[in-house]
C-alpha cells in the first residue's frame, strides 16, 4: 500500500477514534465505517483498515472493491489467509468476527442491499467480493 493510502487510513481512524466512531470529514463523512484489524497474509503483523459496511441481518457487509482497481485489496487478501479478524465500530465497541466471502447466489441477493456495488464493478473487469462479517 502507498505511503499516500497509509497516512489517509490512519487519519480516517484517528478522526474516527477521536469523534466517538463517525468521520466528521472526507468521503467517509455520514457513512458508515468500521475498523478492521487483520494479520498481514504475509508479515503476520497487526493491519488496521477503515471500511464503509453495510449492515444486513447481523452481519456487516463490506465490498473489496479498492475504488475499481483490477487487484483485490491487501486487506482481502490478508482475510483469505485468515478469516477471523476483529472489527471495530462507533465507540469503543470492539468484537470478534469471521469473514467468509458471498458466494454466487448470495452475492447476487446481497447485491440488492449495496447499491455502491454497481458503481464499483463498472470499474473494472474483475468480479468485486462481498465479504461477510459475522461475530463468533
Amino acid at each position: 500500500m502507498s505511503s499516500r493510502w497509509n497516512d489517509f487510513n490512519r487519519t480516517l481512524i484517528e478522526d474516527m477514534r477521536a469523534h466517538g466512531g463517525h468521520a466528521t470529514s472526507g468521503p467517509f463523512k455520514g457513512r458508515d465505517v468500521l475498523i478492521l484489524h487483520t494479520k498481514g497474509a504475509k508479515s503476520g503483523k497487526p493491519r488496521e483498515t477503515p471500511l464503509a459496511y453495510f449492515p444486513e441481518n447481523g452481519h456487516y457487509l463490506v465490498i473489496a472493491s479498492k475504488g475499481g482497481a483490477p487487484t483485490h485489496p491487501s486487506w482481502y487478501h490478508n482475510l483469505l489467509a485468515n478469516p477471523n479478524a476483529i472489527i471495530e465500530l462507533a465507540g469503543p465497541e470492539r468484537f470478534q468476527v469471521r469473514a467468509t466471502t458471498a458466494g454466487s447466489e448470495e452475492r447476487d441477493e446481497l447485491a440488492k442491499a449495496l447499491p455502491y456495488l454497481g458503481q464499483q464493478q463498472s470499474l473494472t473487469e474483475r468480479e468485486i467480493p462481498i465479504v461477510v462479517f459475522e461475530r463468533v
